[in-house]
C-alpha cells in the first residue's frame, strides 16, 4: 500500500497496540521456520527489506511487524518510523539526540495529536485540561500541551522554575518576558499559551527542537495517555455524533433538529428529551441510514472527521430538497414520500462512495434532483397514493430509482396491468360465484380505485420546474416554510 495522506489514520487507531516496541506483541516464529532453508522473503538482507518497506503506510508498516520476529526488528527501524514522523506531523525527528526511538515518539505524538484535535467532543480529556482552572492541569499534561501554538485554557501561571524545565526556556529569557509576577506565591509567573510557545520555538531554533525537547522530558509512564487513546478509539464516533448533533450554535441547532426529523418516522417519548442526559443517542441515529452507518464507523474509511463532514453535507441536502418539495402545490402525503423514496434512492446510489471518501453537498444535491424526477416518474405511473404505495414493494421500484432503465419502469406498469385485469375479471357479473367464495378480508387486496382525501395536485409536477432545472435553494430560506409544514 502505498502512503497516502489521512486514508490509513483510523486504521492505524485500531493497529495501535502494535505500536509497543516490546517483544511480547510479536508472534512466535516456529523452530522449524528457523531451521528451514526455503525461508523466501526472509533471507533479504536488512537493507532490501527497508527499500521495500519504505513504500508502505504506517498501518501497513504494523501489520507486516506483526507477523514474525524478524519483520518486527526491521519494521521498528528509525530510519522508516523518521519518514512517518516528519510526513504526518511536519516534523523533522532527530534520531541522534532523542532519548526514545522514532516508532515509540511516532507512537506517543500520535496519541495526543489525535486526542487533542478532537478536544471539543472528549469529556475525559477535558476533565484533565480544565479541572484545575484558573491554574495550568498536571505536568504531564502541560508537557504535552508545549507543542500547541493554541491552547484553550486560561492563562499560564506557574512557578519559574516549573517553566523553565516544561518549556526549556532559560530563566534569564522568562525573566525579560515575564507578563505578571507574584512574590507571595513563590515567584509565580503568569504567561499566555501562545507567547509561551512563540519564546519555545524562538529559544530552541526550530520546531522539530521543541518536540525533541519534550520527547526527552516525558516519563517512561504513559498510562493515562494509552488509556485516554483506548478510550477514544472505542467511543470517537458516538462522541463526535452527539457533539454535532447537540452542540450546534443557535439558530442551526433548532433548524437542525427539525430537518433531522422531518417527515421521520420516530417515537416523540424518546426525542422529546432531545440533548438531555437521558436522550438516547443510539435511536436518534438509528432514525437514518446515513447517521446509523456513521455510527458504526462505515463512512469514508472509518475517519471519524471525514464522515462526520459527510453527514452534515447530507442534511444540507435535505434542506434544499425540504425546500423544494414545500414549494409545489402538492399534498401532505405525497411530499412525504417523494421526500423519502428520494432520500432513499440517494443513499443506495451514493452508499459505497459515502464508504471510500466524502461527498460534497452539490454531489448529495445532484443526485437527489435525479432521484426526485424518478420518484415523480413512478407516482404517474402508479395513477393514485394506494397504487404508489403498493408498487414500492416491487423489485423492479428499487431497480428503476437507482438505475433509471425503462425496462424497470415496463415491469411496473406490467404489473398494474395485470392487477387491472384480475381486478375487472373478478367483478364480472357472470363471477359473482368467485367472489362469494372469497373471505371478506382478500377484498382490499383485489381493489385499484380507492380513493384517498387528499388536496389535488393536477399533473405530477405541478406547475414549477422539474428538480433537475432548478439550483439549490439559500439554506436560509428553507425555515420558516419548514416551520409551517411542521
Amino acid at each position: 500500500m502505498a502512503l497516502c495522506e489521512d486514508s490509513w489514520e483510523d486504521e492505524l487507531q485500531g493497529q495501535f497496540s502494535l505500536l509497543s516496541a516490546t517483544s511480547f506483541e510479536v508472534k512466535e516464529e516456529s523452530e522449524d521456520t528457523h531451521g528451514s532453508s526455503n525461508t523466501g522473503i526472509l533471507d533479504l538482507s536488512d537493507e532490501v527489506f527497508i527499500l521495500i518497506l519504505r513504500r508502505l503506510d504506517p498501518t501497513s508498516l504494523l501489520r507486516v511487524g506483526s507477523t514474525c520476529r524478524t519483520l518486527f526488528r526491521v519494521c521498528s527501524c528509525n530510519s522508516l518510523w523518521t519518514k512517518h514522523f516528519q510526513t504526518s506531523f511536519g516534523v523533522p525527528f532527530a534520531t541522534a539526540t532523542c532519548s526514545i526511538s522514532a516508532k515509540s515518539a511516532f507512537r506517543l505524538v500520535f496519541m495526543w495529536r489525535t486526542l487533542f484535535r478532537n478536544l471539543h467532543c472528549n469529556r475525559s480529556l477535558q476533565e484533565k485540561l480544565f479541572a484545575e482552572i484558573p491554574f495550568p492541569p498536571h505536568k504531564y499534561w502541560v508537557q504535552w500541551l508545549v507543542l500547541e501554538e493554541t491552547v484553550p485554557l486560561p492563562s499560564v501561571r506557574l512557578p519559574c522554575t516549573d517553566i523553565e524545565s516544561l518549556w526549556g526556556i532559560e530563566k534569564e529569557v522568562l525573566e525579560g518576558k515575564v507578563q505578571e509576577k507574584d512574590e507571595d506565591e513563590g515567584r509565580m509567573l503568569k504567561f499566555e499559551w501562545k507567547d509561551l510557545y512563540a519564546l519555545a520555538l524562538e529559544h530552541h531554533g526550530s520546531i522539530a527542537k521543541v518536540f525533541q525537547h519534550v520527547l526527552n522530558q516525558q516519563s517512561n509512564d504513559h498510562c493515562e495517555l494509552e488509556a485516554m487513546f483506548s478510550q477514544y478509539s472505542q467511543c470517537r464516533f458516538q462522541w463526535l455524533f452527539t457533539y454535532w448533533l447537540f452542540r450546534q450554535p443557535v439558530p442551526f441547532d433548532r433548524q437542525l433538529r427539525a430537518i433531522y426529523l422531518q417527515w421521520q418516522k420516530h417515537s416523540k417519548r424518546k426525542v422529546v428529551c432531545w440533548g438531555g442526559t437521558l436522550c438516547d443517542i443510539r435511536y436518534l441515529a438509528s432514525l437514518h441510514h446515513i447517521t446509523s452507518d456513521y455510527w458504526r464507523g462505515k463512512l469514508a474509511q472509518g475517519d471519524e472527521t471525514v464522515g462526520i463532514q459527510t453527514v452534515e453535507n447530507y442534511f444540507s441536502m435535505c434542506k434544499s430538497l425540504v425546500a423544494w418539495i414545500l414549494g409545489r402545490d402538492w399534498g401532505r402525503l405525497k411530499s412525504k414520500k417523494v421526500y423519502e423514496d428520494t432520500l432513499e434512492g440517494v443513499y443506495l446510489l451514493l452508499r459505497r462512495e459515502m464508504q471510500e471518501t466524502l461527498v460534497e453537498h452539490e454531489r448529495f444535491w445532484q443526485v437527489a434532483k435525479v432521484q426526485m424526477t424518478r420518484v415523480c416518474t413512478l407516482e404517474e405511473t402508479a395513477v393514485n397514493y394506494v397504487n404508489w404505495k403498493m408498487i414500492e414493494t416491487l423489485p423492479y421500484y428499487k431497480l428503476y430509482m437507482v438505475s433509471g432503465n425503462m425496462v424497470y419502469l415496463d415491469h411496473v406498469q406490467g404489473f398494474l396491468h395485470r392487477k387491472r385485469l384480475v381486478h375487472d375479471w373478478f367483478f364480472m357479473k357472470e363471477n359473482t360465484w368467485v367472489r362469494q367464495l372469497l373471505p371478506g378480508d382478500l377484498y382490499p387486496l383485489l381493489e385499484f380505485d380507492t380513493k384517498i382525501s387528499q388536496a389535488p395536485s393536477g399533473p405530477a409536477w405541478g406547475a414549477g420546474p422539474r428538480p433537475q432545472d432548478t439550483a439549490p435553494p439559500s439554506p436560509a430560506g428553507w425555515g420558516s416554510q419548514g416551520e409551517t409544514q411542521r
